[in-house]
């Protein structure tokens, strides 16, 4: 890690008219890691995001991308960031090499395009438009171009939105061999999954302002202590024996399912004990983690998809 910060951001403010986007919002990213600013839709994320690329200008705080301010300074961060580019900005009809080629011309030393779309299992649809690609090629599309100036900070905005499983955990494994190559990537997601998957560190924005930041196994740990264990079995005291354990704060029944839940990393240890004792005959078994999602909702009182 540098000493100083990618990203540095302190007190911004967005507003339109009477809507405020972004309120007092201050973070930083440093080299090397998967930085994700995680929220709703409409929490204020991509406005943030534009305005650290430069595309907006923020009414009040400082913004520094290695040191420079992204609007003044826009052209000398050209060749040093990369921007993932939404579908609407290109045409239906454009095939894939044609883009590539298109956005590899505003760079001074670009990247070998056909290697990079070799990299990213696109070379088959080189000569495809557009439009007939999938919803994960079009994806892999849009990071080809974000790194066909071979940048060292990537910009990623909602990069799987609306994909489904495969696809989106094929876009994962891009992500982090772009991390592996050295770059460090800001995203944005309102995927918990995906941001516990990849990022080092997060920032969660809620009505445009950022509620508490840390890396995702700390946000656990600090925020929802308690973990749970799942036990299905029929030993008519079972619940007695699980409640008597010192780890344990809790147990609730659903038939015979019993969810025991407790603090501290002993809580599977001391129930698996109970049931040796006892001798329960058990038909299931499963532990169960916290996870962003449960801390998004300690966090705000609502879950993240309301």
């Amino acid at each position: 890690m540098s000493s100083s910060p990618v990203v540095e951001v302190s007190g911004i403010h967005k507003a339109y008219g009477s809507t405020v986007a972004v309120d007092n919002v201050s973070f930083a990213v440093q080299e090397g890691e998967i930085f994700g600013l995680i929220g709703p839709n409409g929490a204020g994320k991509t406005t943030t995001m534009e305005c650290v690329e430069g595309l907006r200008q923020p009414d009040a705080g400082r913004i520094g991308v290695f040191g420079l301010d992204p609007i003044k300074d826009a052209r000398a961060l050209q060749n040093r960031i990369g921007v993932q580019f939404q579908q609407a900005e290109l045409q239906k009809r454009i095939k894939v090499r044609e883009a590539v080629e298109l956005w590899a011309s505003l760079y001074d030393a670009p990247v070998d395009a056909t290697r990079l779309l070799e990299q990213l299992g696109l070379s088959e649809k080189r000569d495809a438009w557009f439009m007939t690609l999938s919803g994960g090629q079009k994806q892999r599309l849009f990071i080809a171009l974000a790194l066909i100036n071979n940048p060292e900070l990537v910009f990623l905005d909602e990069l799987t939105t609306g994909l489904d499983p495969q696809a989106r955990r094929t876009i994962w494994d891009l992500v982090r061999d772009i991390k592996d190559r050295g770059k460090t990537v800001f995203l944005t997601t309102h995927l918990m999954e995906e941001a516990e998957r990849l990022c080092d560190r997060v920032a969660i924005i809620e009505h445009g302002r950022i509620v508490d930041h840390d890396s995702p196994a700390g946000l656990i740990a600090r925020h929802c202590p308690q973990r749970r264990t799942v036990v299905a079995t029929a030993y008519p005291n079972a619940t007695e024996a699980f409640g008597r354990l010192t780890p344990v704060d809790d147990v609730s029944s659903d038939g015979e399912e019993l969810t025991v839940s407790g603090r501290g990393d002993d809580l599977v240890t001391a129930v698996i004990h109970a049931i040796s004792e006892h001798q329960m005959q058990v038909t299931a078994f499963r532990t169960e983690r916290p996870t962003l999602e449960d801390v998004f909702l300690t966090l705000t009182g609502h879950s993240i998809k309301d």
